[in-house]
């Protein structure tokens, strides 16, 4: 997906756009990869494929659903705070199906909430109702892009694919 594939008629088709086309990114370096070759941290970093999969889905949660929406979920962040480390680890129990299906809903999740409110709408927790969603989404349109990024040089080092086709 290219700029020229969405709409940036207005401010929110240009954000949720960019945000999808990173989404779509990220997922794209894991197609055709092995549970096995998407578990090895092939970099001096310890980031994996699956790692940062893993890492962006739980985070889409937590934004969209946690942070913008004001939800509860019980046993997740932030009444875990420390989870974030954990969030990049990876273990046998852990496929690129199932993290691709979790990333997916997630996404799917986060677009029914953005569609629901206004841009300068606050957060909904109490603590981060300085920000609002259009700062939500930039952020994660940051922070999708910089996992994208790390992935594709993981990609890179796994079996030399380049780019992000």
């Amino acid at each position: 997906m290219t700029a020229d594939q969405f709409s940036i008629s207005t401010e929110r088709e240009a954000l949720c756009g960019f945000l999808d086309k990173q989404r779509a990114d990220l997922l794209r370096k894991l197609e055709g990869v092995s549970d096995a070759d998407a578990r090895v941290t092939p970099t001096v970093s310890s980031l994996s494929l699956l790692g940062l999969l893993k890492h962006s889905a739980l985070w889409e949660r937590r934004w969209f659903q946690v942070i913008v929406a004001g939800r509860v979920l019980p046993g997740e962040w932030p009444e875990a705070e420390d989870r974030d480390a954990e969030d990049f680890r990876v273990g046998e129990q852990d496929t690129v199906q199932h993290w691709t299906a979790c990333f997916e809903e997630q996404a799917a999740i986060a677009r029914e909430i953005t569609a629901g409110l206004e841009l300068d709408a606050p957060c909904g927790r109490a603590d981060l109702m300085d920000r609002n969603l259009r700062w939500v989404l930039l952020h994660m349109i940051e922070e999708t892009a910089r996992h994208a990024g790390h992935a594709d040089i993981i990609r890179e080092s796994i079996d030399g694919s380049t780019g992000i086709n």
